[in-house]
């Protein structure tokens, strides 16, 4: 497996998975990996990754949650060529499908209202706020440039079956926004939980289940919290990175 200039492999400590990131472009992080541990969904479930950069999430629910087919859709030709590699270094092309295209055009690359489960990571910050880096694989993942919060929302509606499940990793200050495009897209909240840096911080992250076509009842989980006073991971962090959790 041909390894270029500026790029690593990185043993996710899962199942003998490896994974190919570039130095100098945007790396997977803690937001990625909690997504996909909180995606929940039957052994056999079809699913696909909006805007799936290197291809952690995939990589991840393959490992731990073992669906029937992953179709992973990235926009940047260089970076879907990358996760391509890194899912041929695992032997996993069968099981995860690269896809290089839009995200809002999905819907003509994979059959609409066919899917049982749509994760997505997307950028958080819309055009106009935040510094824009410079480096464009790093401001296309950060910022909305790209695609925008309601191109996912409406993707992941014309991907899903009806009582299919979408799971998103997000900031809290877009809560408004994104609770006002999933109703809007007929992806009704079922669950959250925010993601706190430690006990007495405010969130900075949120993981949501949205249901298509399910009626209004929304919960919302126990807190996450990341780091202990001491700066050191939470037990229930430890355990979502553990191979076997």
């Amino acid at each position: 497996m041909e390894i270029y200039e500026n790029e690593r492999v990185d043993d996710l400590q899962l199942k003998g998975l490896k994974i190919i990131q570039n130095t100098e472009g945007f790396c997977f992080g803690i937001d990625a990996v909690l997504l996909a541990n909180f995606s929940t969904f039957k052994p056999n479930s079809t699913c696909v990754d909006l805007g799936t950069g290197t291809g952690i999430i995939p990589l991840i629910l393959w490992g731990k949650k073992k669906p029937k087919k992953i179709y992973a859709v990235e926009i940047q030709k260089n970076i879907a060529e990358m996760a391509h590699r890194t899912m041929r270094m695992n032997n996993l092309t069968n099981d995860i499908e690269i896809i290089n295209t839009d995200l809002k055009q999905a819907n003509k690359a994979l059959e609409t209202h066919k899917f049982d489960v749509v994760t997505s990571n997307p950028p958080y910050m819309p055009v106009g706020r935040g510094i824009i880096n410079p480096n464009e694989s790093k401001c296309i993942s950060r910022h909305e440039v790209s695609c925008s919060l309601e191109d996912v929302i409406k993707s992941a509606n014309d991907l899903l079956k009806n009582g299919g499940s979408f799971f998103m990793v997000h900031r809290p200050h877009r809560l408004t926004d994104i609770m006002y495009l999933l109703r809007q897209y007929r992806l009704e909240p079922k669950i959250i939980r925010f993601v706190h840096p430690k006990i007495n911080k405010k969130p900075n992250l949120l993981l949501i289940k949205c249901i298509k076509g399910a009626r209004p009842e929304l919960k919302f989980l126990e807190p996450l919290y990341v780091y202990n006073e001491d700066d050191t991971y939470t037990d229930e962090i430890k355990s979502i990175y553990s191979s076997e959790s």
